[in-house]
């Protein structure tokens, strides 16, 4: 049996739309999200300063500020080194995301300086694709761990990660969608049964879930 830490970093203890988790299965350090806003609060990132020497990998869920935002910062000014996974959209949309987001920003903020579009590019030259259901095995000091990304369902080319070693089972679930959408397959968590470890949010706790049929009537009225 693995020896298992999680650590929140943060969004946990606030309102703040952005999370960052720490794993660590035996002597792997595991980086769930880099999350920001963009309020670009250097403060909140702290947390993640005081470990950025010790992650090992960083396992990406969605393709927005909220999930990969601070990567760009983590990298150029923490000296985060370490390989960053998620699926193919998250690589290409995500990049346009971090693009949009420092372009929006520094239109109205000449000054600014916390990461540059340097930055944002030495994040997906650091950045390694996964298909659903594919299996990175790890190997060194990584041995015996397999990670794998399932469809989230709430954005496209969102992922819940499964992450196991020996008979440890560990789900990582953050904003995901247990129905099926025109465009986006339906999450796949009901199919994992009793993991040892399973992370989630409640960030949609109080927000309506229509019907779907109710949701095209409203749209086409």
């Amino acid at each position: 049996m693995a020896v298992i830490t999680f650590t929140p970093l943060y969004g946990v203890h606030s309102s703040a739309p952005c999370c960052a988790y720490l794993l660590e299965v035996d002597e792997v350090c595991i980086l769930l999200d880099c999350g920001w806003t963009d309020e670009y609060d250097v403060e909140l990132l702290k947390p993640l300063q005081r470990v950025v020497d010790r992650i090992d990998l960083v396992l990406v869920s969605h393709l927005d500020l909220a999930h990969m935002g601070a990567l760009p910062y983590a990298m150029g000014k923490l000296g985060l080194n370490a390989p960053v996974y998620g699926t193919l959209p998250v690589h290409r949309m995500g990049q346009i995301a971090l693009y949009d987001a420092f372009q929006a920003k520094t239109k109205h903020d000449s000054d600014f300086s916390l990461f540059s579009l340097d930055d944002v590019d030495l994040v997906f030259e650091r950045f390694k694709q996964l298909k659903y259901s594919e299996k990175l095995t790890l190997t060194s000091s990584g041995e015996g761990i397999v990670i794998t990304p399932h469809v989230a369902g709430h954005l496209i080319g969102g992922a819940l990660w499964r992450i196991m070693k020996e008979t440890d089972d560990i789900i990582y679930a953050v904003d995901y969608n247990h129905r099926s959408e025109h465009v986006l397959q339906k999450t796949i968590l009901d199919s994992f049964t009793r993991p040892t470890l399973l992370i989630t949010d409640s960030m949609n706790l109080h927000a309506e879930q229509p019907k779907l049929k109710d949701r095209d009537s409203k749209a086409g009225s």
